[in-house]
């Protein structure tokens, strides 16, 4: 189980409670969402909404205990503790205070968490020789081409909970891209821990870097209400993420439970284009009732599988 947190600016065109000047320097709510991941055969499903002003911090570790306590409180028993359930952040989530409490004992949550490239994880980079980087993978199982991992040890881990490994990886900058002054010899550095023993570095980067997924997530929040929140009072518009979390829900399980192959990955609004406003015409007949779908529509043999395989679920009571 993979719940990733993240957060999204919602632009405010009007003064609304709690609307204020954001850190991209824009005026919204900054809100923080869970999402829970539904891997590669799947999208995913909010588990985590937390209504913030739009001058609340990015890493603000209370914050991300509280979404955290939100999105565990949403999952079956057996996953609220131990190391089966992974928690996965940008470098927003790496504090000490949030890593300290996913760590506690009795807790035992696993974490991957971006860090940042500080002055002396900078310096142990500069010291890995070149032996010890590992070509990065992708998803499929090939080599990434011009991206290597390592593990960075030593005092830098200080202070940390006890287990923590720290990772780096290094990439060949995009073409156009502007390097940053915590790169080193022209290569794109970025950084996470992780609580996660015993394997390779290669895999457990891929898997943090598949984090990627809650920005297509975000995307189909946006696309599902939260483009912006339309009422005044915090109340209110904390009413209107829980509906957007429910808005979320249906195309979420809706594919994993009719849909196969490409889509059952349609976000929104591909769904919403392809299968939602699909012209059809119910047309009663010998005491039956029949449901006629044009017959040039691309889609139509989506939404008559999607029926069937329905049909065939057990009845939930």
């Amino acid at each position: 189980m993979t719940v990733d947190l993240d957060g999204v600016l919602v632009i405010s065109h009007s003064d609304k409670e709690d609307a204020a000047p954001t850190w991209k320097r824009t005026y919204g709510h900054h809100p923080l969402m869970g999402f829970a991941d539904h891997g590669p055969g799947g999208t995913g499903e909010p588990v985590a909404a937390l209504l913030r002003p739009g001058y609340a911090g990015s890493n603000t570790a209370a914050d991300h205990i509280t979404a955290t306590r939100l999105a565990l409180a949403q999952l079956p028993i057996k996953y609220r503790r131990g190391r089966r359930t992974l928690i996965r952040t940008d470098s927003a989530g790496g504090t000490h205070d949030f890593v300290d409490w996913l760590s506690q004992r009795g807790r035992w949550l696993s974490y991957s968490v971006g860090m940042m490239i500080t002055d002396a994880i900078h310096q142990h980079v500069l010291k890995v020789p070149a032996s010890a980087w590992t070509p990065a993978v992708e998803p499929g199982g090939e080599i990434r081409d011009g991206a290597w991992v390592a593990e960075i040890v030593g005092d830098v881990l200080d202070g940390w909970p006890k287990g923590m490994r720290l990772i780096v990886r290094k990439e060949r900058p995009h073409p156009g891209a502007q390097l940053r002054l915590t790169d080193a010899n022209g290569m794109r550095l970025t950084c996470f821990a992780t609580n996660m023993p015993g394997r390779p570095i290669a895999e457990l980067e891929l898997r943090h870097r598949l984090r990627a997924r809650a920005e297509d997530r975000i995307r189909a929040a946006r696309s599902t209400g939260l483009r912006n929140l339309p009422l005044h009072d915090t109340a209110q518009n904390r009413i209107w993420l829980e509906i957007v979390q429910i808005a979320l829900d249906l195309p979420a399980w809706m594919p994993m439970l009719s849909l196969t192959g490409e889509a059952r990955l349609w976000e929104p609004r591909r769904l919403r284009l392809r299968l939602f406003t699909t012209a059809g015409q119910l047309v009663t007949t010998g005491r039956r009732r029949f449901l006629r779908l044009a017959g040039h529509w691309p889609w139509s043999r989506h939404i008559t599988a999607a029926l069937e395989r329905l049909a065939l679920l057990p009845n939930p009571g």
